[in-house]
Formats: C-alpha cells, sequence, structure tokens
C-alpha cells in the first residue's frame, strides 16, 4: 500500500509572551484558516497554540513575538491589508510581516517560493480582525 509523502511537523520557535498575550494569541492563531495562499495548515514542533504553519516550504505563523526591530524608524513600512496593519521586514528568502496597532505581534514569515508574498495576509486578515482588538490604526 502506498502512502502520501506528507511534511512533518515545522520546527518553530515557540515565544513566551506574557499569560494576557498567550491567553489573547490562542484563539487567534486557532481561527486561521485550513489553507494559506493554496497551502494546507501543519502541524508545528514543538507543539504550541501559539504557532502554526502552511505549505512545503513553510510558511511560519507565530503569536506573541515581541515588536520587530526597525518598526518604530520613522522610515518603516507602515501597509494595511483587508483592515489590518503590517509591517513587512524582507529577509534573504522572503518576508516577514508582523501585525502593527494590535493588542498581539502576529508574525507570518512568507517564503520568496510564494510570490507576491503579500498576498498571503489577505487570507489571514479576517481572522486577525475578528480575534485582535485593534488599539491604534494604521496611518
Amino acid at each position: 500500500m502506498l502512502t502520501g509523502c506528507s511534511p512533518g511537523p515545522v520546527d518553530i520557535a515557540v515565544p513566551s509572551p506574557a499569560p494576557e498575550v498567550a491567553e489573547a494569541c490562542a484563539p487567534l492563531v486557532q481561527a486561521l484558516p485550513e489553507k494559506v495562499l493554496d497551502a494546507d495548515r501543519r502541524k508545528t514542533e514543538p507543539p504550541s497554540p501559539l504557532t502554526t504553519a502552511y505549505g512545503d516550504p513553510p510558511i511560519e505563523v507565530t503569536c506573541g513575538v515581541a515588536p520587530p526591530a526597525g518598526m518604530a524608524e520613522a522610515l518603516s513600512q507602515c501597509f494595511e491589508v483587508n483592515g489590518v496593519g503590517w509591517f513587512a521586514k524582507e529577509v534573504s528568502n522572503g518576508f516577514i510581516f508582523t501585525t502593527i496597532g494590535r493588542k498581539v505581534y502576529l508574525e507570518i514569515a512568507v517564503p520568496d517560493k510564494y510570490l507576491p508574498e503579500a498576498n498571503a495576509l489577505t487570507d489571514v486578515s479576517d481572522a486577525v480582525k475578528a480575534h485582535n482588538t485593534l488599539i491604534t490604526p494604521c496611518t
């Protein structure tokens, strides 16, 4: 009998946020869609309610992260996707996007295989709006 060759769990570092942040992140991560950019949801290692992943190479999602370095700089780019503000940081293999103006920081690392990487944000924005309280709008 042949079995499909599905990828195993994705190794993702789990943040150690304050208890109230972890409490806000768990339902947000759970509410994320089953697919992002047509990539199926995957398990993470170690298992955590603060992380999830999609596809291969994995799109990695982490909730409860610290604000990214450079976000407060005057020249940092703030843009909005479906009512959610995001900070973008280009890295060697794609982009890391972090929510801004919300109760908790959610980070999504999108490899350059998924060009244009920002399209992943349209798939997760509804869950972010529903489960991550807006504190200040993106201006």
